[in-house]
């Protein structure tokens, strides 16, 4: 793979592509397939990136045909692509695109996709490769793989040609599940075969953390408890539940978003420089990261944590009801919509250093964002009036508004030495002229190369429900009441008050 520089960008060329393959999506009737995965299908296309013969099954229980189904997914990729459609481009590529109707749990519809990729291949003899998609209920997963292997689809006869299987979240509802999870699709899978997909780790901006940290000297030298005060990751949402009240009333923020997305992040932040860009390299300091989370005890987690559910409140100039009153929530519930947590890590680098995690339905805004906060000069050399400098920050912005801000101290232009905090700021959509890939584009082309890096190993899922997994078993042990805050809010004042015990406050 050849290097060039281009107004200072860095790039690769390769005329490497995916090799001919099939892509299975059970769950094609489903708003993941029609949003998301048909869309980044075509928008892959479009670049170039796919080859020639490649051709698409989808399995749902709803009644169609191939045909109908096509039209049905044409619909949805000129709705929800990021790319204009180009009608010739996309009539050669939905022209591959089959549909097998029938139940995950009824073992003909194994038959019948088997005889479907039979006929494909007589067609595109050259796509003898496999990508298996499960865009279904968890319930579903290890039904698919067991029909899978007892029809003989999970393994190639041919040791040069693969077969993938990749695994939307949730994986699983705790660590014994993930764990049984695990043992149903080894039974039939390979690991290496396995992707378990957070389509967090397909965002650029998530991305750039590694590049951020990795390809510049500058800043890696103060990534370390000597300089960094503390930590802060917010991923909060101003949207409720959206008529989901059944499954997120099983689920909660914390396993909705610690377990999977702000743990990626916090590894990300936190791991040590991996030995080589590798898939295994990198997932191994990610592993240590949540083996050296220190675990909290009961009384810790009552110290350390914070949950609460919405209240009735305005948002967006717009009023809302509490959690309490949404369709398919029981009035008793006690599932968490706010969680917010101190945890520390027992290693070298970080000993002594919190970082503060945060997430919530119904807030204030929609943000992701990392925050690195740097410690104080030693003697507060420029005095303010009396008023106290604010410390350096480095801020990381996932969404909306992609890029990176640095805070520091500047002299304020006149005659008196005054000095203020402003910001150096970079964004993404002005520096680069060309459009961010959907998170999915870029996580489907991993899996169609077979670079499993942003996807989440086996250890690395069982070792982050270790941790939540004991946290909402102390929960459940405490059985006092929950606090509430106003929808629209930044959350309960519970939350400012564990943050508050460190000297710190939540960045607004």
């Amino acid at each position: 793979m050849d290097q060039t520089v281009l107004n200072g960008v860095a790039e690769f060329s390769s005329d490497r592509h995916p090799e001919p393959f099939v892509m299975i999506i059970f769950g094609a009737a489903g708003d993941l397939s029609h949003r998301k995965l048909f869309p980044a299908l075509y928008n892959l296309v479009v670049d170039g990136w796919l080859p020639k013969d490649v051709a698409v099954v989808g399995i749902a229980r709803q009644k169609n045909d191939s045909q109908s189904f096509r039209e049905s997914i044409t619909r949805s990729v000129k709705e929800f692509s990021r790319r204009p459609v180009d009608d010739d481009i996309w009539s050669k590529f939905q022209a591959n695109v089959h549909y097998v109707e029938g139940n995950f749990s009824d073992p003909e519809v194994y038959v019948r996709l088997k005889s479907t990729l039979d006929a494909i291949a007589t067609q595109l003899p050259a796509a003898k490769n496999r990508l298996f998609y499960l865009a279904t209920p968890p319930s579903f997963y290890p039904i698919i793989a067991d029909q899978l292997g007892q029809v003989g689809l999970s393994h190639s006869e041919d040791p040069s040609n693969w077969v993938r299987i990749v695994v939307e979240k949730p994986f699983g509802h705790d660590l014994e599940s993930a764990e049984m999870l695990n043992r149903d699709l080894h039974q039939v899978f390979e690991e290496e075969q396995i992707f378990r997909i957070d389509h967090y780790l397909g965002k650029e901006t998530v991305q750039n953390i590694l590049v951020f940290r990795f390809a510049n000297g500058i800043f890696e030298p103060l990534w370390n408890r000597r300089y960094i005060d503390h930590v802060q990751i917010t991923v909060a949402e101003s949207l409720g539940i959206e008529g989901r009240g059944t499954y997120y009333d099983n689920a909660g923020a914390i396993r909705d978003m610690i377990q999977n997305h702000m743990m990626q992040l916090l590894c990300l932040i936190a791991m040590e420089p991996p030995v080589a860009n590798e898939a295994d390299s990198v997932r191994d300091e990610k592993v240590k990261v949540l083996r050296a989370i220190h675990p909290l005890s009961t009384r810790e987690v009552a110290e350390n944590t914070v949950r609460a559910q919405y209240d009735a409140g305005t948002v967006g100039g717009k009023p809302v009801v509490g959690y309490l009153d949404e369709p398919d929530v029981p009035s008793d519930s006690r599932t968490e919509t706010y969680v917010a947590m101190r945890l520390l890590i027992d290693n070298w680098r970080w000993a002594g250093v919190p970082f503060f995690l945060r997430t919530g339905k119904h807030l204030s805004k929609r943000v992701t964002e990392i925050v690195i906060q740097f410690k104080r000069v030693p003697h507060p050399f420029f005095r303010q009036s009396g008023s106290e400098l604010e410390p350096n920050q480095l801020i990381l912005k996932i969404q909306p508004d992609e890029g990176i801000s640095l805070r520091f101290g500047a002299k304020v232009p006149g005659a008196q030495m005054r000095v203020r905090t402003v910001d150096m700021s970079f964004l993404y959509d002005s520096s680069f002229a060309d459009a961010a890939p959907e998170a999915y584009e870029r996580l489907l082309l991993d899996a169609m190369f077979g670079d499993s890096t942003l996807f989440t190993r086996k250890d690395e899922v069982e070792t982050a429900w270790a941790l939540v997994s004991s946290i909402l078993q102390a929960w459940d042990r405490g059985r006092g009441s929950i606090p509430t805050y106003a929808a629209g809010s930044w959350g309960p004042e519970e939350a400012n008050q564990m943050i508050a015990r460190d000297g710190f406050e939540w960045r607004k």
